[in-house]
């Protein structure tokens, strides 16, 4: 029951409008996840089975975390919690990791399974090693366990793995990452997993696909246009449909699926008129317009703060039109290799061979000068809710960057047929 909603849960969100093969399911990856776990602890077991003590519950115990990391997953990817939840009224702090673990109490006790106490335990203490729980886990238990599915240590995990490159084919993009170049590489030295050397590139090559992922399609501009106005419209229904008021009870949660939007749109309900105007909007490709952004001066990045519809206003010049906040929205985009503007590869410990006893960590200008030196880009998108205002937002948010940077940051002009579109289309 619960495990079979995220067949309902597309893995990649509204993204299959804009790409349409992105219509594969947390169901579908949680089974790759769940696969792929298996294989590396199998292959650490053959190589270094009898010096780590790995036994039969351990396997048990990762392909389980690896089969139900996800199974607390809000629907539309992570727009759900990263964005309409924190901007409902009193915003609310939600990780579907956490629910992840009340979800998985909840089928066993629900379903009467009989199942190992200490095995149930470690399995959910792999699902959240990624967060900031990652200290709850075990004490002296295998540490090296806990980095396979949701790796907190330096992010090298099988989840990565499988949505990389399911995500990649899924979208039509290519994919240099070799999954089976670092399985054949995983060595356990001082209860953590190392690579060898010579795999270095391999490994930035994971994080780099990552990056470009979030880059493309993750946070296209079409996408966040359609994630943004989607967002909008479950604000406008959550006090109808009391979205957010179940999001704490596993026996409610698991019922809510990607058919909320379904639910908004065929409703005859006046209460929900107005998120199915912007439902409809969406369907018929009337989203909002994009008028520009801008990549962050590297050394502006520091103390940046996510910039405000506000901001953008209250940088407009004379003129006939006067914006309000509510015609201007803004899209604060982060893209790094998972760990902020710090390289994650010097947090992976190496060795040289398979005879070697001895790791280290590796500094990127002893492998490649082009290797970047800084890991994280912020990009700032602006977008008009009224086609007729992309003039006048356009200039607002030009104006914006010269007051905060002395300089026009974006790199193109909006064109001309973006601004007088309005126009141009009654001139037909």
């Amino acid at each position: 029951m619960c495990t079979c909603r995220l067949r309902d849960l597309k893995q990649l969100g509204l993204t299959y409008m804009v790409y349409p093969g992105a219509v594969h399911s947390r169901f579908e990856h949680s089974l790759g996840v769940f696969s792929l776990a298996g294989e590396a602890v199998h292959r650490i077991k053959a190589q270094q089975g009898s010096e780590l003590g790995i036994d039969n519950l351990d396997i048990q115990t990762v392909k389980l975390a690896g089969l139900l990391h996800d199974v607390g997953h809000g629907p539309f990817s992570h727009m759900f919690e990263r964005e309409f939840l924190r901007q409902i009224p009193h915003g609310i702090k939600w990780c579907h990791e956490d629910m992840s673990v009340r979800m998985i109490d909840h089928i066993v006790d629900f379903h009467h399974i009989d199942i190992d106490a200490e095995c149930l335990k470690k399995a959910k203490e792999m699902v959240i090693a990624s967060t900031e729980h990652i200290s709850h886990k075990s004490v002296n238990e295998k540490h090296f366990l806990y980095d396979i599915v949701a790796n907190g240590r330096n992010g090298i995990d099988v989840d990565k793995f499988d949505y990389i490159v399911r995500d990649s084919r899924a979208c039509g993009l290519g994919c240099s990452f070799q999954i089976e170049r670092l399985m054949d590489s995983m060595r356990v030295m001082g209860d953590e997993i190392c690579y060898r050397d010579k795999d270095y590139l391999t490994i930035y090559k994971l994080f780099s696909s990552r990056a470009d992922l979030h880059r493309t399609v993750y946070t296209h501009a079409k996408v966040k246009a359609i994630d943004m106005m989607f967002v909008e419209s479950l604000i406008k229904a959550d006090d109808y449909l009391q979205i957010s008021s179940k999001i704490q009870d596993p026996a409610e949660f698991w019922k809510i699926d990607d058919s909320i939007l379904k639910t908004i749109e065929i409703s005859h309900d006046q209460e929900l008129k107005e998120a199915r105007d912007l439902i409809l909007r969406i369907r018929r490709r009337d989203l909002y317009q994009f008028c520009n952004e801008f990549s962050v001066p590297k050394d502006k990045l520091e103390h940046f703060k996510d910039i405000t519809p506000q901001d953008i206003v209250c940088s407009q010049g004379n003129g006939d039109i006067t914006l309000k906040q509510e015609d201007v929205v803004v899209c604060n985009v982060k893209i790094d290799l998972t760990r902020g503007r710090s390289n994650p590869l010097e947090n992976i410990n190496f060795f040289q061979d398979f005879e070697s006893n001895e790791k280290f960590p590796i500094h990127d200008y002893r492998i490649s000068h082009l290797l970047p030196a800084f890991c994280e880009d912020r990009i700032v998108r602006v977008y008009s809710k009224n086609p007729d205002l992309v003039k006048t937002v356009s200039e607002a948010f030009e104006n914006f960057q010269l007051k905060t940077y002395g300089m026009k940051a974006q790199v193109h002009a909006t064109p001309d047929r973006k601004r007088n579109r309005r126009r141009l289309e009654q001139s037909y």
